[in-house]
């Protein structure tokens, strides 16, 4: 992937009063964001073939494959900044279960259909947010791909607002599944706007935004969906943590041999 960036992983000219990130930093947070994307979209394919209707197969199977294309970027870029000249594939086929940063979140079960779109609910609102900020990064290619993965997973968003609304406000079955899927999740959701020194730094240099200030605007939104759905939102009495430094949850090892199977059985093998 081509870079407009300076050798740091910044764009070059930034005012003297403003720090730089170094390459490490950022190159780690893009493995994170891409993780994310890789890890959620891996599991949205487990839906192919097993979706409610055909259209929602069909919508699912896109939705990861927006995702998945935005991991191949994400991942490209990283290995580009980090100086071991991984690829895309060496970051999705070469590491182990421990190696993955991703939130929890992404790596959940889909459970049934109501849990997959709480889940869904939940990322796609924090990562609209998160992208629409990142389209302002001093680093132009993060910022173009900032704008362009907002654009898609907006999409994302509003499929997973309409099902929220339309299970809490069909059956009564139907809505004590969604409030169930809500409740799994809620306490996942927490380590999404979560900081540590290499976002603070990324902060502080204009290259990437701090996820922290947008809870309260995710809350707000996420809430209100809820409501529209005749729902109330969980309150968790506690929250998960730990995916950003490789602890999974322990349905995460099998999801990680299913997506390298192939490469395992034919090391080095090109497609």
């Amino acid at each position: 992937m081509s870079t407009t960036s300076d050798v740091r992983g910044v764009r070059p000219g930034l005012p003297p009063d403003q720090p730089s990130c170094s390459a490490a930093d950022l190159s780690l947070h893009l493995l994170r964001l891409g993780d994310d994307a890789l890890v959620l979209g891996q599991r949205l394919c487990q839906w192919i073939t097993r979706a409610p209707t055909v259209d929602e197969d069909l919508a699912l199977s896109n939705i990861a494959l927006d995702l998945i294309g935005h991991a191949r970027a994400l991942f490209t870029r990283a290995g580009a900044l980090d100086g071991t000249g991984r690829t895309e594939d060496d970051f999705a086929y070469a590491r182990s279960d421990r190696e993955f940063t991703n939130a929890l979140l992404t790596e959940l079960p889909n459970g049934d259909f109501a849990t997959t779109v709480a889940r869904q609910l939940a990322y796609t609102h924090y990562a609209v947010l998160f992208y629409e900020a990142l389209a302002h990064s001093a680093d132009t290619e993060l910022a173009a791909f900032g704008s362009r993965a907002a654009k898609e997973v907006a999409f994302h968003r509003m499929h997973a607002d309409r099902w929220t609304v339309t299970l809490g406000r069909g059956t009564e079955e139907s809505a004590r599944r969604m409030r169930h899927g809500l409740e799994r999740v809620w306490p996942y959701t927490g380590e999404l706007f979560e900081e540590d020194a290499v976002l603070r730094r990324l902060a502080a240099s204009g290259t990437a935004p701090s996820p922290a200030p947008l809870y309260e605007t995710w809350l707000w939104q996420v809430t209100a969906v809820v409501a529209e759905a005749g729902l109330t939102a969980p309150t968790p009495t506690w929250s998960a943590r730990g995916g950003r430094a490789g602890l999974h949850t322990e349905e995460f090892g099998p999801l990680v041999a299913e997506l390298q199977s192939v490469r395992r059985q034919f090391p080095g093998g090109t497609w």
